[in-house]
């Protein structure tokens, strides 16, 4: 046949040989990886009796060579980065790689050979990020900009660094169908999607945030593949499974027949992220939808191996479980899983609740008490076994000694807003005066906060569940999916409700999720809110050590509590949260509001700031005890008792409207 060619194996092996050092600095092992004496190429297609590399216009076809447990490899020659081409099995059709670096045309079309050695790092000295500290930020590229592009996206990270963000949690960028995608359906997982830049746009994201001080982690989708554009079942059915029950697909095979090409599929993509994107580690859709009974669980192997990956970079590995397993971040040693840090759910359906009254859908088991907010800010989850009625079994696990960085709190993220009939943001459900005291309480809590894209400046664009599948069945099943999930909550379960969920496929709900940036500007106040409380929470030494076990609490009205935050030898911190109407706590019966011997309390902030959009600062504590203005969070220090020779008592320190600046 003209233009194929075949090296022989003995030739094939020298090849090889010689490109060695430059492929162990790449470090993956699959796909196509360039080398001094053209292109190793590498496949998993197990039942295959005939794999070929078409080289897309050049009419070269080289067969691969079949190695033990189903893999293919050759060197072709005449392959060099820049060129395009597919898998062509057993003499039938071609597909798109299922490793490939990058899909000039989408996951239907050829895969682009992508030399990693040629893109110039400028990150040398950036030692990664630890968990303790940070402060995320979530934010989808397609619709965080007018542009929806990494190149866009850049000239923003200055103003995310000025607030006080240190980690940017870039939503899933794998290859996907269509214009837009929210990321979850990705299909070409080792391809950053094509929509969003160039094959080397991510890295120059991910290098340029560092040369700013800020770290990247990547959301990534382990639990299942989208439904359009997935060949991974063309290559091998061992992939995928029907053994465990799935929402969203069939579920990974991590533990069956075949499983061991398919763990070493997945965990490589973990370490490609890391190695060739330097990415500053990962946040792992869905673990709880990892069915895996293997001796040791494929998220701590994953984890293991990404920090190898990482060398002397310090990575942080973060899981959403909303079952709540705390042995997702405790150590290997200890059967954990070795993780740094899992959301927490819990916070955020106290918060949801307590803000807008309703507690229907998967909200049921929530009150939104006092109470709720100060065992979660104590305990992390407020479900650690008991039943949970909406599911009707036990859910959650003890949380113990684990540290409360390891644990990310939230207002809102992309699902939270998205479950909604109009996909708004929770300032628009609630008063502004109670939205900055949430926000104090999100970002002075000991744990990790994460804030969802435009959160910083109250923006008003929704963000709405997106996809960009062309009109059809796929489309519909889609729409119609959607529908029925909404319905759990009974509000939107009314026809008139169901009525009104947009198609998700309509261009409308994804040109509305994008921001205005203008209106950081216009918003000026929550913008200073969020730099003032973040320049606390890394500069004031109690606040910044993010200690659960220093932190006591106290219910002191329907809808008031307080927080007290130990430092050393008396200097404590104390915030006061009211969301509800004001409070005239006198007397004041609780130990918690009494300053340590010697100390007296010192205000230090208030959220009704009217730099912040507030009506002006009323000092709670008076002469007489404390009265809380509705709607508002105080931040007190235990200062050294001075009022010997001031003349003043500890009730009257003098309030201010200072802000921290």
């Amino acid at each position: 046949m003209a233009g194929v060619s075949k090296a022989e194996p003995e030739a094939e092996t020298e090849l090889v040989k010689d490109s060695h050092s430059r492929e162990e600095k790449q470090g993956l092992t699959l796909g196509a990886q360039v080398t001094d004496k053209g292109v190793r190429f590498r496949c998993w297609a197990p039942r295959a009796a005939r794999v070929d590399v078409v080289l897309e216009g050049r009419n070269v076809i080289h067969a691969l060579s079949k190695q033990a447990d189903g893999y293919w490899t050759g060197l072709v020659p005449e392959a060099s980065a820049g060129m395009q081409y597919r898998y062509r099995l057993d003499g039938g059709q071609a597909y798109p790689a299922p490793c490939s670096r990058f899909q000039p045309e989408g996951p239907h079309g050829p895969s682009l050979i992508v030399d990693p050695g040629a893109y110039t790092w400028h990150d040398d000295r950036w030692p990664g990020v630890a968990m303790h500290g940070q402060v995320i930020y979530e934010l989808h590229i397609g619709t965080f900009t007018p542009e929806g592009t990494f190149e866009a996206a850049i000239e923003r990270l200055d103003g995310l660094k000025e607030i006080g963000i240190t980690v940017i949690e870039v939503m899933p960028v794998a290859e996907f169908p269509g214009r837009w995608n929210w990321g979850y359906d990705g299909v070409g997982l080792y391809a950053s999607a094509h929509v969003y830049g160039d094959a080397n746009s991510f890295k120059r994201f991910v290098d340029e945030a560092h040369r700013r001080g800020l770290g990247v982690i990547l959301d990534v989708v382990y639990n299942h593949l989208g439904p359009d554009g997935n060949y991974l079942p063309t290559f091998s059915a061992e992939y995928f499974t029907d053994r465990y029950p799935n929402e969203w697909g069939q579920a990974i095979n991590f533990d069956g027949p075949g499983s061991g090409p398919v763990r070493d599929f997945f965990i490589q993509n973990a370490c490609y992220w890391i190695r060739e994107y330097h990415v500053d580690g990962l946040r792992l859709d869905a673990v709880h939808a990892f069915h895996d009974a293997s001796p040791v669980h494929v998220v701590a192997e994953l984890s293991q191996a990404a920090r190898q990956a990482a060398g002397p970079r310090s990575i942080i590995l973060v899981a959403e479980c909303e079952a709540q397993w705390v042995q997702t971040i405790q150590p290997l040693a200890k059967g954990g899983w070795g993780l740094d840090g899992v959301w927490s759910e819990d916070f955020h359906h106290t918060v949801r609740v307590a803000a807008t009254g309703r507690s229907e859908g998967y909200y049921n088991d929530y009150r939104g008490t006092p109470q709720e907010f100060i065992s979660c800010v104590k305990r992390a989850f407020l479900y650690q076994g008991q039943r949970y009625q909406w599911q009707g079994k036990p859910r959650g696990t003890v949380v113990s000694e684990e540290p409360a960085e390891g644990f990310v709190f939230f207002l809102q993220n992309h699902d939270q807003i998205a479950n909604q009939l109009w996909g708004d943001r929770l300032h628009q459900k609630v008063s502004p005066s109670v939205y900055r005291a949430l926000t104090a309480l999100l970002l002075l809590a000991p744990e990790t906060p994460l804030l969802f894209m435009g959160q910083e400046f109250a923006a008003s664009s929704p963000f709405l569940f997106f996809t960009d599948f062309p009109p059809g069945q796929l489309a519909n099943d889609i729409h119609q999916g959607r529908k029925q999930f909404l319905s759990q909550f009974p509000s939107y379960a009314s026809s008139a409700a169901q009525d009104a969920i947009g198609d998700p496929s309509a261009p409308a709900m994804f040109e509305r999720s994008k921001l205005d940036w203008t209106e950081r500007e216009r918003h000026a106040g929550i913008v200073a809110l969020h730099r003032d409380l973040l320049r606390l929470r890394r500069e004031d030494d109690v606040i910044a050590q993010q200690r659960r076990d220093r932190v006591d609490g106290a219910v002191i009205g329907p809808s008031a509590f307080l927080l007290r935050y130990a430092g050393q030898h008396g200097d404590n911190r104390l915030l006061l949260v009211n969301l509800g109407p004001d409070l005239d706590f006198r007397p004041a019966p609780e130990p918690l509001l009494a300053p340590p011997s010697g100390r007296m309390w010192t205000f230090r902030w208030s959220s009704d700031a009217p730099s912040y959009g507030g009506p002006g600062v009323i000092e709670p504590l008076t002469e007489t005890g404390w009265k809380i203005p509705g709607g508002a969070a105080f931040l007190y220090a235990a200062l050294d008792d001075t009022s010997k020779d001031t003349g003043k008592t500890p009730a009257m320190a003098s309030p201010h409207e200072e802000e921290s600046r």
